[in-house]
């Protein structure tokens, strides 16, 4: 009995089968098939950074992952040839090949290296080694190493952004990756699917900055000298137009390179310009300035008694550097006189005092387009101690950001708008479209024209005569200001650890271009004037040449005496002429490391074109080059003369 039932079971079995492919025979093998049909992801290549002028700062090259199935038939009989010559390909030991084999947790998959180029790619897939797995991917790279790190940022080992554009600009550069439809067989093997569906991937953005390379890397160069001549611990520089709040430039040092950031400290990658906050010493001293003249308090020519070089302000005592007796208001700024600005801040409400802070824009975020970015510290009047509108007058008892300093002598620079600073000029598709593009914009009016036109011969003769005589640049009218706040060491302000900062616009009265430089605990010198404006000076001697307006300003200063076109002649003058095509093209013909001839040309486009090779210019006469040293077909020179008829 028991036989026979065991021998009717298979009876039924076979019944139920044939009952199945009959009647749902055609709905499991669909199901049969879907689950042989898989998909494979194609990624999306993430969007380029490039310069203002297309150069491209972060791209995507091909790279390969190597994995490895050592189960797979044949591996074994090449496994001592493999590991050989990998290991001699990527740099890794053989022992260290083989023990992560061995230790591998997958019976049939392990990692073995990540980031293989096309080169080696092909290297290894000529060996014909059984089992190995390429994977492709997108790698990204920083051209131009640290040059610009921290406005690029860099990205993680899965091509997310972590900081600088990379971050904030992530969703954008991304892009969307496709996929394509596949079979896998019962061993989980990839197979062609013919007609199978494919979705393309959506390629990222690319991003189109506001800076320039060249004028990048000279701003970079100049701060990493002035930090190590003055033996300094970091630095910071900003540039940015005036006008626009376009950003120019933006370097720290320390900096990183972003192909490697592991190799960097946090510190090292911190992008102080946005992200520190520090008491900015005497550059604060805009604030009251504004205010006191705006408010019809004190006029630039008046008197201000700072007697022996010290004052008692609620029990506090204020010195200057030395004593400067009786001298007008403008000199107090020119010379930062801190006795001169704190009598002159007692006389100033202090919710005036408050107010004009913040419309200057401090206390708040400037909304650059960059992560990380702080606030500052700006109490309100109501926590006020009584020493701190004298303390605040001086750049004492406030935080600011140097993001946040820069805004505020652009608001001085360009009449007194303050704008929104950015760093991202444009967006484009892959195919260079336009996408996207900024629009400057005003946050708000800080002061009114009238009262940043009466400040500006100030901040002029701080350039000339002042404290920051070493800014000065022959044929160029700079604007600007010094500042030394000492340093908070053990809760107390330390004599010997200050940061020194200095920032200013050209030219004067058209301003351009706005700089600030800070230099975070100098060892030579604890004075803005002696350490952060040398700084300034050379980043604006080799700038001055990539812009038109400030060659045409240094030409014009350079021969004065000339005799000029009377206002509203319809003549232009040699200086702003076009050279004639044939010269010009013999600029488009010149070696990159020989003298060109530049006879024949404008003064103003040999300038110009000079100053784009970071050859300093001495000019005599203006017009079209008659004479030029070195002669043609010389190496080129730090520094040329070039003489105009």
């Amino acid at each position: 009995m028991v036989l026979t039932l065991l021998s009717i079971v298979p009876l039924f079995v076979l019944a139920q089968m044939g009952w199945i492919m009959l009647t749902e025979g055609a709905e499991l093998k669909a199901q049969g098939q879907n689950q042989a049909r898989s998909t494979v992801e194609i990624p999306a290549m993430r969007g380029s950074i490039l310069d203002r002028a297309g150069r491209a700062l972060a791209i995507n090259t091909a790279r390969y992952d190597v994995a490895l199935d050592p189960t797979i038939d044949g591996f074994e009989a090449k496994s001592g040839m493999f590991y050989e010559r990998f290991a001699a390909l990527t740099g890794m030991s053989e022992a260290r090949l083989r023990t992560t084999v061995a230790e591998r947790y997958s019976p049939q998959y392990v990692m073995l290296f990540r980031g293989l180029d096309e080169t080696q790619r092909e290297t290894v897939e000529s060996w014909d080694v059984p089992g190995l797995i390429l994977s492709p991917r997108f790698a990204r790279r920083y051209n131009y190493g640290t040059t610009a790190a921290h406005v690029l940022g860099h990205i993680d080992t899965d091509g997310t952004g972590r900081s600088g554009v990379e971050l904030q600009y992530d969703d954008y550069l991304t892009g969307e990756p496709g996929w394509h439809a596949v079979k896998r067989d019962r061993r989980g093997r990839i197979k062609a699917f013919v007609g199978g569906t494919v979705v393309k991937p959506e390629h990222g953005q690319n991003v189109v900055l506001t800076i320039d390379l060249v004028r990048q890397a000279a701003l970079e160069d100049e701060l990493a000298r002035g930090v190590r001549e003055s033996g300094a611990r970091w630095g910071t520089a900003i540039a940015m137009d005036p006008k626009t709040g376009a950003i120019l430039a933006m370097a720290n040092v320390p900096t990183y390179d972003p192909n490697h950031p592991g190799r960097a400290s946090s510190d090292r990658r911190r992008n102080r310009s946005i992200t520190d906050q520090f008491e900015p010493g005497s550059t604060f001293k805009l604030v009251g300035a504004a205010a006191a003249v705006e408010q019809d308090i004190v006029s630039l020519g008046d008197s201000v008694e700072t007697g022996d070089g010290w004052a008692v302000f609620h029990g506090y005592t204020m010195k200057d550097v030395k004593a400067y007796g009786t001298i007008s208001f403008a000199e107090v700024l020119s010379k930062s006189s801190n006795v001169g600005m704190a009598k002159t801040a007692t006389r100033i409400d202090e919710g005036i005092f408050y107010q004009y802070a913040r419309n200057l824009g401090f206390g708040q975020p400037t909304w650059v387009d960059l992560p990380g970015e702080v606030s500052g510290t700006l109490k309100k009047p109501a926590s006020w101690s009584r020493t701190s509108l004298t303390s605040m007058s001086i750049g004492y008892e406030v935080a600011v950001t140097p993001i946040q300093l820069l805004a505020a002598y652009s608001a001085l620079a360009n009449g007194g708008l303050l704008v929104q600073p950015h760093i991202v000029k444009e967006r484009r598709s892959i195919t260079g479209d336009l996408l996207w593009s900024q629009q400057p914009d005003s946050i708000r009016r800080a002061l009114q024209p009238s009262t940043a036109e009466a400040l500006r011969p100030a901040f002029e003769k701080t350039v000339q005569t002042g404290t920051a005589t070493s800014a000065q640049i022959r044929g160029l009218d700079i604007a600007g200001k010094t500042g030394t706040a000492l340093k908070v060491s053990g809760g107390k302000y330390s004599g010997e650890q200050a940061r020194a900062s200095f920032v200013g616009y050209f030219p004067a009265n058209d301003p351009q271009v706005a700089v600030l430089v800070i230099v975070g605990e100098p060892e030579t010198s604890m004075y803005g004037g002696a350490v952060a404006a040398p700084i300034f000076q050379n980043i604006a001697r080799r700038w001055a040449g990539t812009f038109p307006e400030v060659v045409d300003h240094i030409v014009a200063r350079a021969d004065i005496g000339a005799t000029l076109p009377a206002p509203g002649a319809a003549t232009r003058t040699a200086s702003t002429a076009a050279s004639p095509p044939a010269v010009q093209a013999r600029l488009a013909d010149a070696g990159a490391d020989a003298m060109p001839d530049l006879t024949g040309l404008t003064t103003r486009d040999a300038v110009h074109w000079l100053h784009q090779r970071g050859i300093d210019v001495r000019l005599f006469g203006r017009g079209t080059v008659q004479d030029q040293s070195p002669s043609a077909g010389q190496p080129l020179p730090s520094t040329a003369m070039i003489t105009g008829e």
